[in-house]
């Protein structure tokens, strides 16, 4: 064999290997986008919550982007089948309902959207705050209708009293729209152990020492991901707040990945998920 032959074949073995790599990464995006969200779990003690209150377990979904072709109402309603099986105490919604066109993104209308939201039911209430794409073209308040008529309350840098829990809703940071000192300071007048769910994690690096637990989303753990590490996680502090349990000044934050998808409609090494977190007193 002369070298023109041999280096003929190790382009041939070259071309046959990228091929097969790129088969790989083609077939792991479509589970990662596709699968079912895997379910985490984690307990997180409040000193300020009331002394003998039952423990409160709370599912956190965020990022719902209800869009074809990755995440149709039709899949939202299997996904919430699941959420009932995990029988909560409350359930929390951290915003982005909606989606917007990108590459082979196709959106729903709000209503279509929303419906099958109707069928979450906790004891306790199913509490939602408005992420950034529900903003956008002034969608933010038929966003909060159309949940408001499936029973969810929607919290805009308001408080309320939840059980043993004073919980909080922060209105969307990349908006303008949060009011962190305000709200703090309401639920601190509320009593119960104080829970902030907003749709960014940015704002727990503005909370005061030991002020509490904070429940985001937003950055879908950068929805590509390579072994734990994203070139894009949508914060401003990188990886710090990119993705899972961050614990920082006597404050315990969750940032879950979500569910759909943004701007492109696959995941990769970034699995979607929910978390079923149970909150106790010290």
């Amino acid at each position: 064999m002369d070298g023109s032959d041999l280096r003929k074949r190790k382009l041939a073995w070259a071309g046959w290997l990228a091929l097969a790599l790129a088969a790989l990464v083609v077939g792991k995006a479509c589970h990662d986008t596709m699968a079912d969200p895997v379910i985490r779990g984690t307990t997180v003690i409040l000193p300020r919550m009331p002394t003998g209150a039952a423990p409160v377990t709370v599912v956190l979904l965020s990022d719902i982007h209800v869009a074809g072709p990755n995440m149709p109402p039709s899949r939202v309603d299997r996904i919430i089948r699941r959420v009932e099986a995990l029988r909560p105490d409350l359930i929390v919604l951290a915003g982005d309902f909606l989606s917007d066109p990108g590459i082979g993104i196709t959106p729903y209308p709000i209503d279509v959207a929303i419906a099958p939201l109707a069928n979450l039911r906790a004891p306790l209430g199913v509490y939602a705050v408005i992420g950034n794409h529900d903003h956008w073209g002034h969608r933010g308040e038929a966003v909060r209708r159309e949940l408001a008529r499936r029973g969810i309350i929607v919290l805009a840098n308001e408080a309320r009293r939840v059980g043993p829990l004073a919980l909080g809703g922060l209105d969307d940071e990349l908006v303008q729209r949060h009011r962190v000192t305000r709200l703090l300071a309401e639920m601190r007048s509320l009593g119960g152990g104080p829970v902030l769910l907003s749709h960014s994690p940015d704002e727990f690096a503005l909370l005061p020492r030991n002020s509490g637990f904070q429940l985001a989303g937003h950055t879908h753990c950068g929805q590509v991901s390579f072994f734990g590490w994203a070139p894009v996680t949508n914060s401003r502090y990188g990886q710090r707040f990119a993705c899972g349990i961050v614990r920082e000044r006597g404050n315990v934050l969750i940032v879950t990945a979500g569910l759909g998808t943004s701007v492109v409609p696959f995941r990769f090494g970034a699995a979607p998920d929910i978390w079923l977190v149970t909150i106790r007193p010290r």
